[in-house]
């Protein structure tokens, strides 16, 4: 009898989980283990399936918003990998000297931000043809934001930039910002005073000068006509630089790489696509409306209505409340009545039969339907915990069954072993045998149980479900 109920729950979990999702915590990291190679050229990077790209956290770049990731650069990157045909994994790294390390060490394949080309950083890394070309400008204020700060003086707007003299401004560390009001300081013959900021991106700076907290600082004039949405109490006509071309950078020596990705940015930049994206970042006017909302990852942090929720399910469990987050987004979008064609239901998509197997007793309700789904998730969990030691890997199946049902999966776990392949190792073992489980070849084979499955879906469930978890890994806080 005892065996009869498994089988019978197999059977269940295979037909009412087709449109469900879910995911293990891992750590703060979600898959980066990956050893990386000594030199980053065009066939690594597509022998190991992964461009890897260091970015800069700020609202123009890269930011998740209303659970979606978006940012001018990130749109790029997702064209560029998919024109390579490659997987595309991003790091969060605001601090230039540890970026330029990453790269010369050949953890990163690229970096992906609005550097301005200087001869000093050419002598570090390769860069790119320009993207686009900006020039510095300085932030000031033009009058009080609020009633809080009204007791701080607005100081008189510099239009001249012999004014700057023994004026502080602040700017991010290692930028080329530095080194330019360096310059300016000796071309006007007084000193400038120039505190770099180890803590601040230049977003941030910007920000504190809208407040009042500071009185200057310098960023490119892209990045400040963004702000200046944001802030209207800000001036940014006043510049501090000739017009500056901005690009990308590569491991110096890095041959076909760096050629390839010439070719392409000039060919892209000329799109319509390219025009598009750069609208939709820099000139439209609902950039305002997304910075301001509480589900932008810069200001509000929400990624949900659900997050405390979801985090109070989750607080005394070793899952991450934003893995489980990433399972809802891709499940139903966030809307707790969103229904499948089989009948699934809410927000983490419950079968009616796998609710009462669980004992979830209103699947209509979103609280109930978070908690079941995290009732199931766990169950997967230990069920695979025996059989795949690595949390990392074990997710992958957890995910899995979660979405199409534990007896397709074990189904794939048999077929991998009789081919030759791990039966406990997804990637390049398990996942090609459910994918292809819609081939007669494989569904009709003697060691598989449960018959004909779409494979497809669940592959690329999994796939969608890590990847957006990396995202909210990248930018939202535990």
């Amino acid at each position: 009898m005892k065996k009869l109920i498994i089988y019978i729950f197999l059977f269940i979990i295979s037909l009412s989980l087709l449109n469900c999702s879910g995911k293990k915590r891992n750590q703060n990291n979600v898959s980066i283990r990956d050893s990386f190679d000594a030199e980053s050229t065009l066939s690594n990077i597509k022998d190991k399936n992964k461009l890897r790209v260091v970015v800069d956290y700020n609202s123009t770049n890269y930011f998740v918003y209303r659970a979606k990731p978006m940012g001018f650069q990130y749109e790029l990157l997702k064209r560029l990998a998919k024109d390579l045909d490659v997987q595309l994994e991003i790091v969060v790294i605001n601090n230039l000297e540890e970026t330029f390390d990453g790269i010369n060490s050949g953890r990163y394949d690229l970096i992906a931000k609005n550097l301005t080309i200087t001869r000093q950083r050419s002598e570090v890394v390769d860069f790119t043809v320009p993207l686009q070309q900006t020039h510095q400008v300085l932030v000031q204020r033009k009058y009080k934001l609020d009633a809080i700060n009204s007791e701080k003086p607005v100081p008189a707007l510099i239009r001249n930039q012999l004014d700057l003299g023994g004026k502080t401004i602040h700017v991010q560390k290692n930028t080329s910002y530095y080194r330019r009001l360096k310059n300016l300081s000796e071309e006007i013959g007084v000193v400038i005073d120039i505190k770099e900021d180890t803590i601040y991106g230049v977003e941030q700076l910007v920000a504190l000068v809208a407040k009042g907290e500071i009185n200057y600082t310098v960023c490119d004039e892209n990045v400040a006509l963004v702000n200046k949405t944001y802030y209207p109490n800000l001036d940014i006509s006043t510049p501090v630089s000739f017009p500056q071309n901005i690009a990308w950078a590569v491991k110096k020596g890095s041959g076909d790489w760096l050629e390839y990705l010439n070719g392409w940015i000039s060919d892209f930049t000329a799109s319509a696509e390219y025009k598009y994206i750069y609208s939709k970042y820099f000139l439209s006017p609902r950039t305002k409306q997304r910075v301001n909302s509480e589900y932008h990852s810069i200001t509000g942090g929400k990624i949900s209505d659900y997050d405390e929720t979801i985090q109070s399910n989750t607080d005394n469990t070793e899952w991450d409340w934003r893995l489980i987050s990433s399972i809802i987004y891709v499940e139903s979008g966030f809307d707790h009545q969103a229904s499948s064609w089989v009948g699934a239901y809410g927000l983490m998509q419950i079968m009616p039969e796998t609710a009462d197997f669980f004992e979830i007793e209103d699947i209509e309700d979103p609280i109930q339907n978070i908690e079941g789904g995290i009732r199931i998730l766990s169950w997967l969990e230990e069920y695979f915990s025996p059989i795949i030691t690595d949390p990392e890997e074990r997710v992958n199946f957890v995910l899995a069954s979660y979405n199409v049902g534990l007896g397709h999966v074990k189904d794939a776990q048999r077929l991998a072993e009789k081919y030759g392949k791990d039966p406990n190792t997804w990637e390049g073992h398990v996942d090609y045998y459910l994918l292809n489980k819609s081939s007669e070849k494989y569904y009709k084979d003697e060691v598989v149980r449960w018959g004909y499955c779409r494979g497809e879906e669940p592959y690329e469930y999994v796939a969608k479900v890590l990847d957006n978890y990396h995202h909210y890994t990248n930018l939202i806080p535990l």
